[in-house]
Formats: C-alpha cells, sequence, structure tokens
C-alpha cells in the first residue's frame, strides 16, 4: 500500500508510517491540489496537516484511496461530504492541541491583566511608563467561560488554580457536572454582567455566530477583559472596537479573526487595547508532535487491521455494511442536527424510534448517528462515531433506543424526539424516500415533504390565508431565493408550520421582519 504524507509531520510520525508495515511513504510537503489530483489514484492512504487542501476535484480522481488522515482537528481543508459519498474514511486527532490551546488563552489572560506585551514594546522604544501600565491582579476576579469542551475545561481548572472564581455557560453540559468541576453555573447573561475574564471556547455556528456583540458590550463591566482563542466570528469585532474606544470595556486578547490572515490595514491591529496574536492556539512543538504521533498510529490501524479511529464521517462496522447503511446514516445525522437546532433549551432525554426495513441493520451505529448530527451544533469538540455516546453521557443527557413494528405509510422511519429540562419535548422524524433522497416528513404533529438539508426556515403561524404569500414577499424583497417550500397543519384553522429551504442565509434582520407579521407564532433559521 502506498501512503502519501502531502505536509510537513514532526519526524515521528513519518517513522511510524515507514515502520507500521509493507508500506511505500512518499512525502510530498509542498504538494499543490493539482499535483495531487495526478498521483491521488496510485494511493491507499492521505495524510494532510492545514496547509494541502483535499477538495472534490481530488477525491474524485483518488479511485484507491481508503483513507484521509488530518494532523489537527479541523477538516475544513477536506471536502468531506465528497470523501463520504465516495466510501473514504475521514480521520482527525481532536485530543492532540488541548493543551497548547488552553496554556495560549492562559498567557492572554495574564497579558491582559499586567499589560506584559505594552510593556516590552515601550521599554524597546526607550521609555519607563510604569503608572500607565498597571495592571490587575487575577486573584478573587471572576473568569466566565463560554462553552466547557476539552478546552475550556483545562481553562477553567488552571483557573482555578489561580483563586479565580470561574462560572461557566454551555447548554449541553448538566450544571451537576459543572458543580463536579468546581464551577458555578450561569447563564450567558450572568456571564456577560459578573464577569471581569470571558473566554471563549464554543465552535462557530449559527448559534454562536456574533453571540457576542454589541448588545452584550453594554452590560459588561468596564473593567472586563475578553479573550478569544476559538473561532473568528464568535465575537463581532467591529463592535468590540466600539467598545473599547468608547471605554465601555478594559481591553480584548485574540487569536482567531473573522478573516485570516488578519487584512494589514485592519483596524484591529491600531488599538493598543487589543492583543494580537496569528492564530497560535496549537502552534507548539508538544502539540505538532502529538497529532502527527496520532494520525500516523490512526493510519497504521486502519491500513493493517481496518479499526477506525476518530473518524468524522464514519462508524466503526463492517465496511459492506457501512456501504449499505450510508443514506440511513446519513439521515439520522441530518435528524439529530435538526433536533438540536429546533430546541429552545438544553435537551436532557433524546429518545431515538426506528420502524420499518431499517430494523434489518444494527441500530446502535443508527443511534450514534443521531447523536453526533445532535452535538455538532452546540459543542466545539470535533464530534465522531467514535466519542459521541460518551459526549452525550458527558453532558447528562439520556438516551433512548427504541423499535416499533406498527404499520404505517412508511418503508422505513426514524423518529428523534427531544425532552427539554422545562418538560417541552420535539419530535422529528424522516424517511428515505429513495436511496440517496432523504426527507423530514413528520414535525410533532404535522406532516411534511421537507428537504433536511442547508438553510432551513421554520415558521410557526396561525393557519390563516395570506401567512406563505408574506413570508415569501419578505425573503424576495431581501434577495433571498426559496429552494424548496412544505407546510402542515394538525388541524384547519389551528396552528400551522412552514419549512423553507433558501439557498442564502436569512439574517436576524429578516428573522425580525417576519417574527413582526400578525399572524406569525414563532421564526427559528438554522443550517443543517
Amino acid at each position: 500500500m502506498k501512503i502519501l504524507v502531502a505536509d510537513k509531520i514532526a519526524d515521528e510520525g513519518l517513522q511510524i508510517l515507514k515502520d507500521g508495515g509493507n508500506f511505500e511513504v512518499v512525502y510530498k510537503p509542498e504538494i499543490t491540489p493539482d499535483e495531487m489530483a495526478g498521483i491521488i489514484p496510485e494511493f491507499d492512504a492521505l495524510v494532510v496537516r492545514s496547509r494541502a487542501k483535499v477538495p472534490a476535484s481530488v477525491l474524485e480522481k483518488a479511485k484507491n484511496l481508503k483513507v484521509v488522515g488530518r494532523a489537527g482537528v479541523g477538516v475544513d481543508n477536506v471536502d468531506v461530504p465528497a470523501a463520504t459519498r465516495r466510501g473514504i474514511i475521514v480521520m482527525n486527532t481532536p485530543d492532540g492541541n488541548t493543551i497548547s490551546a488552553a496554556e495560549h488563552t492562559m498567557s492572554m489572560l495574564m497579558d491582559l491583566s499586567r499589560n506584559i506585551a505594552r510593556a516590552d514594546k515601550t521599554m524597546k522604544e526607550g521609555k519607563w511608563e510604569k503608572k500607565a501600565l498597571t495592571g490587575v491582579e487575577l486573584y478573587g476576579k471572576t473568569l466566565g467561560v463560554i462553552g466547557l469542551g476539552r478546552i475550556g475545561k483545562a481553562v477553567a481548572r488552571r483557573a482555578l488554580a489561580f483563586d479565580m472564581r470561574v462560572i461557566c455557560f454551555d447548554p449541553g453540559v448538566s450544571p451537576e457536572e459543572i458543580q463536579k468541576l468546581g464551577m458555578v453555573n450561569a447563564t450567558l447573561e450572568e456571564i456577560i454582567k459578573e464577569s471581569d475574564f470571558i473566554t471563549i471556547h464554543t465552535p462557530l455556528t449559527e448559534k454562536t455566530k456574533g453571540i457576542i456583540g454589541e448588545e452584550q458590550f453594554k452590560y459588561m463591566k468596564k473593567n472586563c477583559r475578553i479573550i478569544n482563542c476559538a473561532r473568528g466570528g464568535i465575537i463581532d469585532e467591529h463592535a468590540l472596537l466600539k467598545a473599547i474606544n468608547e471605554g465601555r470595556i478594559a481591553g480584548a486578547a485574540l487569536d482567531v479573526f473573522s478573516a485570516e490572515p488578519l487584512p494589514e490595514d485592519s483596524p484591529l491591529r491600531k488599538c493598543d487595547k487589543i492583543l494580537l496574536t496569528p492564530h497560535l492556539g496549537a502552534a507548539t512543538v508538544e502539540a505538532q508532535e502529538k497529532v502527527a504521533l496520532q494520525v500516523a498510529v490512526q493510519i497504521v490501524t486502519y491500513l493493517k487491521g481496518g479499526e477506525v479511529i476518530n473518524a468524522v464521517n464514519a462508524p466503526s462496522i463492517d465496511p459492506e455494511l457501512l456501504r449499505a447503511m450510508r443514506p440511513y446514516l446519513d439521515l439520522a445525522e441530518r435528524l439529530g442536527k435538526f433536533a438540536s437546532s429546533y430546541a429552545d433549551s438544553r435537551v436532557s432525554k433524546i429518545n431515538c424510534w426506528y420502524s420499518g426495513g431499517i430494523l434489518d441493520y444494527p441500530l446502535a451505529p443508527l443511534t450514534t448517528a443521531v447523536v453526533k448530527g445532535f452535538l455538532e451544533p452546540v459543542t466545539d469538540l470535533s464530534v465522531n462515531y467514535i466519542n459521541a455516546m460518551n459526549l452525550a453521557k458527558e453532558r447528562g443527557i439520556e438516551l433512548i433506543e427504541s423499535k416499533s413494528t406498527s404499520s404505517h405509510q412508511y418503508a422505513n422511519l426514524i423518529s428523534v424526539e427531544t425532552e427539554m429540562e422545562n418538560g417541552e419535548r420535539h419530535k422529528v422524524s424522516g424517511t428515505l424516500y429513495t436511496k440517496d433522497m432523504p426527507r423530514i416528513v413528520i414535525l410533532n404533529d404535522r406532516h411534511f415533504n421537507a428537504f433536511p438539508e442547508g438553510n432551513m426556515l421554520v415558521i410557526k403561524n396561525k393557519d390563516v390565508p395570506g401567512i406563505i404569500g408574506a413570508v415569501a414577499t419578505i425573503l424576495g424583497n431581501h434577495a433571498v431565493n426559496i429552494a424548496h417550500m412544505t407546510w402542515g397543519r394538525s388541524k384547519p384553522l389551528g396552528d400551522a408550520m412552514t419549512i423553507i429551504n433558501t439557498d442564502q442565509e436569512i439574517t436576524s434582520d429578516i428573522i425580525r421582519e417576519i417574527g413582526k407579521l400578525k399572524d406569525v407564532l414563532s421564526v427559528k433559521f438554522f443550517k443543517v
């Protein structure tokens, strides 16, 4: 078998690949996508970091490729859907950079409190600005942690060692789990109002994009300082700069940005009260060595024995069975993602119901697919078929798997019922019309024929004439094209629901405009 290493990785990782078996290892750390497309047909495995791009145009020619290994967490440089369609396993190394990212966050925290970078700059300019650079202690201060995944937990533990009061917001983690870690469970509003320092460790999703914006800065303490070593776009950079320049908060530290590399003319570069680093969260010798070793071991293990470790697009089941189940797994994952995005508060229980021909397959991978889809919008972790169930358990989510042999109009049906802490329940059901046509057919007590993909607008309204036309007019006025539309109701003149797929994203302004329509009861927008 042949392994192509398309990025620079630590020598230790290369050696593991060479010693792993009867493998020919080809090292091309500067290869371009076009060059890769020309030679990829002869390779069984591909190893990349963040530089090399693996687009669909490469994967389409990879007739022998079995696995892509990403030495790192993010797989943005790999077209995972294209790999999935071709039955190519995509693996990553989700744990390799935890310590590095947490330590970088703590470095930013300490610099913000003591003005270390600014002090160094002025000293080298021949100045002695001792009074102007007076700092603050971390001792006794309140640190607000938004997102309590592996990196958020690592930061929180280190902050506790500094005798800080740590308050945490993560709807996916149970209050009991937070309390066990020695921290205080809080709402986002409480973190905004009470924190002396705020650090963010969430993924960038529709729910977290711009979660810290102009409205939030209004309620922060004037001595508050905010840190983002997670993803650019979670903080509204324009609103942040405005808040600092107007003296509403004391400072910020950013390692990630909406546009990377940060443009040379970015106004962020000119603000002395904002500490900037060029996405260094995982940039340590140790982290790079760890991810190289991990990806090499995973590739060798898979090629020698077929064992899948840290796959982002496949469960650990027989390859032949996997190919047959793939459409159902995709449907289950989409239903889980829809259920997660539709929920208004923390989900404490998920019940997965199966009926029809799908009962001929093992259900455990399908339930795992539901949970994987459910967790992806609400965690900063790289969720896969290996860790999804454990992550759900950590978050205090009860999982129930049920079979139904009763007859109904669908040849196969997957239903995902979620129960919130407040007792509210939602149930979404989907089926396959053909092998590659997943559909949402039931949402609560209403029947649909909805496409569970892309941009989804879900509107609950009174069943009166004119609603659909009014919504369509608003979308048209904002140059939003409708791709698909379906609607359902429980009874005439009761409440109805409309599900719309759009080619463009729906902004908060459009949501507010639709929400102001007389007979609209609720509006939700998310991506599946």
